[in-house]
């Protein structure tokens, strides 16, 4: 198998994770499609690789006219699409007897909703060419809930229960699908976690066990060039120094 020439879209690609999987999948010769709210973000990694075949779009997956206007694009340029990876997501840490009732929201819109626009988006597509590989970020935290972590984890928990169902509904049409489920690694992510104590609580934690985002960029690379017989639904990264 090969990633050269595979078409692949990437949401929340202007940082991080979504950075570092678009920078090693143009490496190997990918036809990309990066997404994300910071346009500007997207044009310098794709100046950082004139090399590659990468195109940009401002999205907010939040709003599924622009997830549909990504998938729109892609096929109206390259005619089908492979792989779609809806990695846009937040992060915010509070106890629920504060009643960030506007966090709670967003985190929703945009973990769980956004995940579900990407598929309403590319699912018909995908159905169509009878293949096709959808995957989004989940979390350790999909698997566990850790005190003021609750509303985050209850939205990876969902991301889990969507490509499981996904899988069973659409495994006949040719369909992969693949949770990514990172523990600590250093991206922006932390950004989002409006509690200044918590905030800092994780900038100190990434610093001391934190993954570079390239190791689950590989991960990445590894369950897109799977045979089409093989479908490896879920991968859960840790840095070896975390308990959770």
């Amino acid at each position: 198998m090969s990633l050269k020439d595979k078409v692949i879209i990437i949401t929340g690609a202007s940082s991080g994770i979504g950075k570092a999987t678009t920078e090693l999948l143009a490496k190997k010769g990918a036809k990309l499609v990066i997404a994300a709210r910071r346009k500007e973000r997207l044009d310098e990694i794709k100046d950082s690789l004139p090399e590659a075949c990468i195109s940009t779009i401002k999205a907010d997956v939040t709003n599924f006219e622009d997830v549909q206007a990504v998938v729109d694009f892609t096929i109206d340029k390259y005619g089908h699409i492979d792989a779609m990876y809806n990695n846009a997501g937040v992060m915010p840490v509070n106890a629920l007897i504060k009643g960030q009732r506007q966090e709670w929201q967003k985190t929703l819109d945009v973990n769980v909703m956004g995940v579900l626009n990407g598929i309403a988006a590319v699912l018909p597509i995908m159905v169509k060419q009878q293949h096709g590989h959808i995957l989004a970020t989940g979390s350790v935290n999909s698997r566990v809930v850790v005190p003021k972590w609750t509303v985050y984890s209850a939205s990876k928990y969902a991301v889990r229960a969507i490509l499981e169902g996904l899988r069973k509904e659409e495994r006949t049409n040719g369909i992969k699908t693949t949770l990514i489920c990172p523990g600590s690694v250093h991206t922006e992510l932390y950004n989002s976690i409006n509690d200044p104590k918590a905030r800092q609580a994780e900038i100190e934690t990434e610093e001391k066990i934190g993954l570079n985002p390239n190791q689950i960029a590989k991960a990445v690379a590894y369950a897109i060039d799977t045979p089409s017989d093989t479908d490896v639904n879920e991968m859960i990264i840790r840095p070896m120094g975390q308990a959770v």
